[in-house]
């Protein structure tokens, strides 16, 4: 799985290429297959629980571990009743609205510091990336669980944290990509008609560095999942009652033998997840970049 985002300017396709980007895209067959997964999971998250006649939070004593596939729980239920299914559907609300908000705030910071770091260069430029650069350092799981246990565990702290953790390769990309630009022709022209820094910057380098910025923020959903489920795995991220992917897991691991798929089921369901947003981003790298073409 290719995790880098190898699209230099000169690939960024111009104005009215779209049509030949959704092509090259629709080409890309697991990229529509995660495309397809991931619509499901959101629509199954969003109005399943809706649909199903058991509340995820709803104990029932006497159908403790009922296998999926028995009676009314398609699922079956854990260690106190509860549905499974609901619970996943509700786990996947927080699961997957971590990943897409935390991934839109670490977007934001990464663009706003590699824009900066980029455009003016010098000192500044070189103070900000290797302030990204010592982060770096530190294994991103790591230096999330160290966060984690200084605040209390919550949605929102979770997703913060998360975000505070995603956003350094973000910034090396858009530095990468404005240092190339801003020499440009366009980007010239416009800094001798008059226009400020902020105009050049924002409405005229970024939108030309829009292809690697959205590989990259498909990649970083299935990244922020991957920490979500992590710190709640590890007991420091959503907490009970409420459901996340993580939790579950956490819940699960001690029936692993008596009651597997306790364990199964959410692992299926990240698993799916990640590896949807994975083949996204290759086929968004693709499809972006119109020097490649599928086969």
């Amino acid at each position: 799985m290719s995790t880098g985002v190898p699209i230099t300017a000169d690939a960024v396709p111009p104005p009215g290429h779209g049509h030949a980007a959704w092509r090259r895209f629709r080409r890309h067959r697991l990229a529509m297959g995660g495309l397809a997964t991931i619509v499901v999971l959101l629509l199954g998250s969003v109005f399943g629980p809706f649909l199903l006649p058991f509340d995820d939070t709803h104990i029932d004593i006497m159908q403790r571990f009922a296998p999926p596939f028995s009676g009314a729980h398609v699922l079956g239920t854990d260690e106190l009743g509860r549905d499974i299914l609901a619970r996943l559907m509700m786990g996947g609300r927080i699961s997957l609205s971590i990943g897409i908000v935390a991934m839109a705030i670490a977007m934001a910071i990464g663009i706003l510091v590699g824009t900066i770091a980029g455009f003016y260069g010098g000192w500044l430029g070189a103070l900000l990336m290797r302030f990204v650069d010592a982060v770096l350092c530190f294994p991103a799981i790591f230096l999330l669980l160290a966060l984690a246990a200084l605040v209390e565990p919550g949605i929102l702290s979770t997703t913060l944290l998360i975000a505070a953790t995603a956003w350094m390769n973000v910034a090396r990309i858009v530095e990468a990509q404005i240092r190339s630009l801003r020499e440009r022709d366009f980007a010239v022209a416009a800094k001798a008609f008059g226009s400020s820094d902020l105009r050049i910057m924002f409405r005229e380098l970024v939108p030309n560095a829009m292809a690697p910025i959205v590989v990259a923020a498909t990649l970083n959903v299935a990244k922020a999942i991957l920490l979500e489920s992590y710190v709640s795995y590890l007991g420091y991220g959503i907490q009970p009652p409420a459901a996340s992917w993580g939790n579950m897991l956490n819940n699960a691991q001690i029936y692993l033998t008596s009651a597997p798929w306790l364990a199964i089921i959410p692992g299926l369901a990240i698993t799916l997840a990640v590896t949807s947003f994975n083949f996204m981003g290759d086929g968004l790298r693709d499809a972006l970049d119109p020097r490649m073409d599928i086969k």
